[in-house]
């Protein structure tokens, strides 16, 4: 007999074993504190390993809808960054925010957040009108926490307004060896993946995938080229093989030959080093010079401007994002990891009918499209590292700092990196050069 819900999970116990054990009180979480709002004030260097912290926490209590993950794995997201930084603003505003609307949501108003949006792991407890899913059942999370009573959720998650990412605005995040989620944030982990690779994938494939297969995004066809900025990062390395997939033609900016050469083992051909570019000048493309410059670079390698600008840098890049994409061509936006205040020149959006979106995040049906892609193999996790939890505060610098090809995983309840694959035919089939292509 197992002597914890921990120890079961762990070892591979059935579901009569994971029902008959108690779930402990308290467990280990990653966390941020309400109490350190301020330890950044008039601080050049927001190291996040100062208020990344991991603590015991109680366990909440879980609402009919929700189901108890044990966490195996999870993964660091910028949004971790965000809230570790306190900026651009505390993340306990969301959760209080959570708290003034009552009922189950009150729980989240608490001194100290559990982050974390993406999780692999295992079923250990449900809420009374969970009917799909069960104890012992292998999960992947989406992020997308969304409110199923509001009319426009059901039009598209996204749009809802009461639609949050999970363990950004709400709490009981991914980081933890213990997370709660909806029912409807739950999807079947592939079986041809570890643990930690399932983790890595959710929440920046999903972002990718709806802006660019989607049709709420950019509505990529075949022979488009895509210009991909950050192109080994999180949501970069799985735009380029989207752009791969829908025949497409990616261009991908990294900053290093090493991230050309893993570019180039995805299969991507057109890539511009912007170390190489710049020569030296970290802001020549925030200058028209620069954007001309870049222009001539992708046409040497592709022959044309690209169709679609896929940006998520932000600041730094988005004027040379408007000006680079070709007559007529979109640029689509999910994020502004550099600053969320953009000048651009507009002459070359009107006058050029060129288009801007917005995207964010993606809903349920759009997640579970791009987790059968990884099933299927057709998509391959950008894990590179690997992390224990009690250093989760050395993994988010790495992201912080950009120090970081692909994502970095955080394991959790799992011992050690390469369980929980239940298919490994199918993972023979993938192949293990590609599902660790990223890996250092």
């Amino acid at each position: 007999m197992h002597s914890s819900v921990s120890e079961a999970v762990v070892s591979g116990a059935n579901a009569a074993d994971l029902h008959s054990i108690p779930v402990p009180d308290y467990f280990p979480a990653t966390i941020v504190r309400e109490a350190d709002q301020s330890i950044f004030q008039n601080v050049l260097d927001k190291d996040v390993r100062k208020s990344l912290l991991v603590e015991q926490v109680p366990m909440p209590e879980l609402a009919p809808d929700e189901a108890l993950i044990a966490v195996m794995a999870s993964a660091i997201n910028y949004n971790t960054v965000w809230t570790a930084m306190f900026e651009p603003l505390p993340t306990f505003q969301f959760l209080k925010q959570m708290g003034k609307n009552g009922g189950w949501e009150a729980r989240h108003d608490l001194p100290y957040h559990i982050v974390g949006s993406d999780a692999s792991g295992v079923i250990v407890r449900t809420g009374s009108s969970v009917r799909k899913w069960k104890v012992g059942d292998h999960i992947v999370v989406s992020p997308a926490y969304v409110d199923e009573q509001d009319p426009d959720t059901h039009r598209d998650g996204m749009l809802g307004e009461g639609q949050k990412a999970w363990g950004f605005e709400t709490n009981f995040g991914g980081l933890a060896h213990y997370a709660v989620v909806r029912a409807s944030q739950l999807m079947p982990k592939p079986a041809a993946l570890t643990w930690e690779e399932a983790a890595a994938n959710p929440l920046c494939a999903s972002t990718a995938y709806r802006m660019l297969v989607s049709e709420r995004g950019a509505h990529m066809k075949q022979g488009d080229v895509v210009l991909v900025w950050g192109a080994t990062g999180g949501l970069g390395s799985y735009a380029v093989q989207l752009v791969l997939n829908g025949g497409g033609i990616p261009v991908g900016v990294v900053n290093s030959d090493a991230k050309a050469e893993v570019l180039r083992s995805l299969g991507c051909e057109a890539v511009i080093n912007r170390e190489e570019l710049e020569d030296g000048d970290p802001t020549l493309l925030e200058r028209p010079d620069g954007w001309k410059k870049m222009g001539k670079a992708i046409r040497g390698l592709v022959g044309e401007d690209p169709h679609i600008v896929f940006e998520h840098v932000g600041r730094k890049t988005f004027a040379a994002s408007v000006f680079l994409a070709r007559r007529g061509g979109t640029v689509i936006t999910c994020g502004s990891s550099t600053g969320y205040e953009h000048v651009y020149d507009n002459r070359y959006l009107w006058m050029r009918l060129k288009r801007i979106i917005g995207s964010h995040g993606a809903n349920l049906h759009e997640q579970c499209e791009v987790n059968r892609l990884f099933a299927l193999g057709h998509l391959v996790p950008a894990l590179s590292k690997t992390y224990p939890l009690d250093q989760v505060g050395e993994a988010a610098r790495r992201v912080q700092t950009n120090q970081h090809i692909g994502k970095v995983g955080v394991l959790c309840l799992a011992p050690r990196p390469g369980l929980g694959v239940t298919d490994p035919q199918a993972r023979e089939r993938i192949g293990e050069q590609r599902l660790t292509a990223f890996r250092e």
